[in-house]
């Protein structure tokens, strides 16, 4: 089953569904708790997309699912009106994927489901929920990345690499965040933001995120968990151009995929620095970006940069 869910969620980039708010003949079905359904969203991540190398970030798929009492393009004030339902997946590997190297990160696949709440106080924003994870041989991804490198005629990870993987564990995992957004004038704006993250890894973080264009203004807005990158996840969505910038750094206090028991130092603090576009038509929507992610751990001789991408057709 495990490996079912793994193929879904990682194989799927293109949804029909896209951001759109569900039809009114489905959203009966589709209501919590008198709450009605309010859209999808999703982020693809590979580091083949960005500096074309199979190492370390290299892969995630995540999806949000909000519900909630209708939509006003703003969030409610009060927690657990809203109601996102989030699915992911990510593979981490080594630099090679044939050849065990003791002081490299070792191979870990995670997949991961929680229930997630937002709101509003004033002029800042809040996001906070909980996840389940599971990690290991037990999520099947080990055998999907080999499928798909078979596929393309490239080595997949060899028996020696996932012999030496992080070990099947299931995990809880709590994640908050706090944002405001401050227009700049025209169609500019800056959204500084704080994260907090406990349970696979335990880290704060500080960022912001610049945006020029109409995206994210009355939207609902989810924030990819390895770029950074917020994704559009609902209804209201104006079409043009937009471009966003940003950066942020962590401290990270711990990770269960660099276990120090294994010998592995985390590097004093963790950056990522991001550039993207999104074009909103009539009925399709295309998101690409860039990002730039430090080294992680202190045995990782280079920071690696990653592409994001995001496909919506609507017909």
């Amino acid at each position: 089953m495990l490996r079912r869910i793994a193929a879904f969620m990682l194989g799927v980039v293109l949804s029909a569904q896209g951001g759109t708010a569900a039809p009114e003949a489905e959203k009966s079905s589709w209501e919590i708790g008198g709450r009605e359904y309010l859209g999808f969203g999703s982020m693809f991540v590979n580091d083949l997309l960005g500096d074309g190398k199979d190492r370390w970030r290299t892969g995630s798929y995540g999806t949000s699912r909000f519900w909630g009492y209708g939509w006003n393009g703003q969030l409610p004030a009060a927690p657990g009106d809203l109601i996102e339902l989030r699915i992911g997946g990510e593979i981490l590997s080594p630099a090679s994927l044939t050849k065990h190297m003791p002081m490299d990160r070792p191979w870990a696949g995670m997949l991961s489901a929680g229930l997630h709440t937002q709101f509003q106080r004033q002029s800042t924003e809040f996001s906070m929920g909980g996840d389940i994870l599971a990690l290991g041989p037990q999520t099947g991804l080990d055998h999907l990345q080999g499928a798909i490198h078979d596929l393309f005629g490239f080595p997949g990870p060899s028996d020696e690499v996932r012999a030496n993987q992080i070990p099947n564990k299931w995990m809880v995992r709590f994640v908050g965040e706090a944002g405001r957004d401050f227009e700049l004038g025209g169609q500019a704006s800056l959204r500084p933001f704080v994260e907090t993250r406990l349970g696979d890894e335990n880290l704060v973080r500080a960022g912001v995120d610049f945006t020029l264009g109409q995206f994210g203004r009355g939207e609902l807005m989810s924030r990819d968990w390895v770029t950074g990158n917020r994704y559009r996840s609902g209804p209201n969505q104006e079409k043009g151009v937009s471009f966003v910038v940003g950066a942020d750094v962590a401290k990270v206090f711990s990770s269960v995929y660099l276990p120090k028991d294994r010998g592995y130092d985390l590097t004093d603090l963790r950056t990522r620095v991001r550039a993207g576009v999104h074009w909103q038509g009539k009925k399709h929507h295309l998101f690409y970006g860039l990002t730039y992610l430090s080294e992680e751990f202190e045995m990782q001789y280079e920071g690696q940069v990653v592409g994001a991408i995001r496909l919506d057709f609507h017909f």
